[in-house]
């Protein structure tokens, strides 16, 4: 395998016999490249021989960190997704491995096969929410975990620098009907005994070949809403978290008198909740219902949550009188995995979406219909109340859309770093008439005001964007003034950030 570049021009003898790989694909825990679409202008940052050069470099790293190579694949529902799989296998296969190919798949259930397998390594192709065009792989080597910053670097290194380790035995293995025994897994145990409307919202992804059937199998009566699997994503991106997706939900929780809506973004490993009155309900604040439930369950357990979540987990007097520690930790799957594994926690909750259930919930990864099961359950064990009703039990906070400016991977950290330096001056001094008492640098910059307010700033892992969110506890509008007279007038003094995708 030739050494990659970075330089390859489509529609060239160059691209059709070297291998292209973008050094920017290479993120703090998965990868994720623009693959293309025709018509498209930009140009490509990855190859078919550069996932064959990636496949090649897992391989030779699975062997470094002295696992069993034996590997679980699988494929999201994109047009570009299983010639891509295909020629990560064949790196796989030239590196040694045993793969196991799941086929069609989401990302929780290649993490649940590593089990049913007894699979080491996962390697599952995806670009998750991302738009048609992106292209990635999420993958681990000591399962329920993934790759993080160490792993992930050290693959850059391997496959960048050509560090090619070929070995002999390796092999591909189709597995059948694993979608079938994943979703009686998901389902297993769960037996609604109260009558419960849901919409399944999938997005055209690929959630919608195996949300209804799981939901379904837990009792409840299913209404889909864009299920149907097609890869042009016709309406928009399968993203619980973007305003479009959570407004048609809210529309459809309506028009059916539904008691919740249930949101899967392009993978399934995350969930998006509105409820019974179409009010969307994010997911750092469904992550306080269900660690409210939870904790009554399992009393003394404790909660993981990432730096973009309500701070109302640090008030709640309910988690309070269960003992429920909560803590704070950095934004993303990788992070919240390890985290709540190393702290034992019960669960682990992203503002993002993803939901971490460890035993006896669940096994440890991230899995949207695992997450959907415990919101059904918290709704069985509690009869008398809507899902609205259990939204309002919350302390009140006016909490921002997450929103993503524009930055390039090449600048984006640079920028946070000028911030979290800016926020760290400001420590002590007043913010929109509030003195700042606390700068979180755990992942960019979470600056928290002396009334619990908050504003946070940081790099995306796996676009070339900034995150910001703002928390008001004062009213909707100063949560608006949060951003529009804070953060972005501040983020908007650096030339390298550019439009934001969505505002409040």
């Amino acid at each position: 395998m030739p050494k990659p570049r970075a330089d390859i021009a489509p529609n060239t003898i160059e691209f059709e016999t070297l291998p292209l790989v973008k050094p920017t694909g290479f993120r703090e825990y998965d990868a994720r490249w623009w693959f293309g679409i025709p018509g498209s202008d930009k140009a490509p940052e990855l190859n078919l021989l550069g996932a064959e050069a990636l496949g090649l470099g897992m391989a030779t790293l699975f062997h470094e960190l002295g696992v069993t190579p034996k590997v679980v694949t699988g494929h999201d529902f994109r047009s570009i997704s299983l010639p891509i799989k295909n020629a990560l296998k064949l790196g796989l296969v030239a590196g040694g491995c045993e793969v196991l190919d799941v086929g069609l798949a989401l990302s929780p259930m290649v993490y649940w096969a590593q089990f049913e397998l007894d699979a080491d390594c996962c390697a599952m192709v995806t670009a998750s929410h991302n738009e048609n065009g992106w292209t990635g792989v999420k993958m681990g080597a000591n399962k329920p975990l993934t790759f993080g910053p160490d792993e992930m670097g050290r693959l850059k290194e391997i496959v960048l620098n050509g560090e090619f380790q070929p070995r002999a035995g390796g092999g591909a293995f189709r597995v059948d009907d694993l979608r079938e025994k994943y979703i009686a897994s998901v389902s297993e145990g769960i037996s609604l005994k109260r009558k419960i409307k849901v919409v399944a919202a999938c997005g055209n992804g690929t959630a919608g070949a195996f949300a209804p059937e799981a939901l379904r199998a837990m009792g409840a009566e299913v209404i889909e809403m864009d299920c149907d699997l097609d890869n042009t994503f016709p309406k928009y991106n399968p993203n619980p978290e973007d305003s479009e997706m959570l407004h048609a939900m809210a529309k459809a929780v309506k028009e059916h008198g539904a008691d919740v809506a249930l949101g899967f973004d392009g993978d399934g490993d995350r969930c998006g909740v509105v409820d019974n009155t179409g009010e969307e309900i994010f997911a750092d604040k469904i992550g306080l219902m269900l660690a409210r439930d939870l904790s009554r369950v399992h009393p003394g357990r404790s909660f993981v949550v990432d730096v973009k979540s309500t701070g109302l987990y640090k008030t709640d007097p309910v988690l309070k009188e269960n003992g429920a520690a909560v803590d704070y930790f950095k934004t993303g799957h990788s992070y919240i995995k390890r985290r709540t594994t190393e702290l034992d926690a019960l669960a682990g909750f992203e503002k993002s979406g993803h939901f971490f259930f460890r035993p006896p919930i669940g096994l440890g990864y991230d899995d949207g219909i695992v997450a959907a099961g415990a919101v059904l359950q918290m709704l069985d064990r509690n009869p008398d109340k809507t899902m609205a009703d259990l939204r309002e039990e919350l302390g009140v906070a006016y909490t921002s859309l997450t929103m993503s400016p524009h930055c390039d991977d090449e600048l984006k950290y640079g920028v946070i770093d000028k911030m979290v330096e800016e926020y760290q001056g400001l420590e002590g001094s007043e913010i929109l008439g509030r003195k700042v008492t606390e700068v979180n640098t755990v992942n960019g910059a979470r600056v928290t005001l002396d009334d619990g307010s908050w504003v946070l700033v940081r790099a995306s892992s796996n676009k070339p964007e900034l995150v910001v969110v703002v928390e008001s506890l004062q009213s909707a509008d100063d949560m608006r003034d949060l951003f529009h007279k804070e953060v972005k007038p501040r983020l908007g003094k650096h030339s390298e950030v550019g439009a934001y995708n969505q505002e409040i």
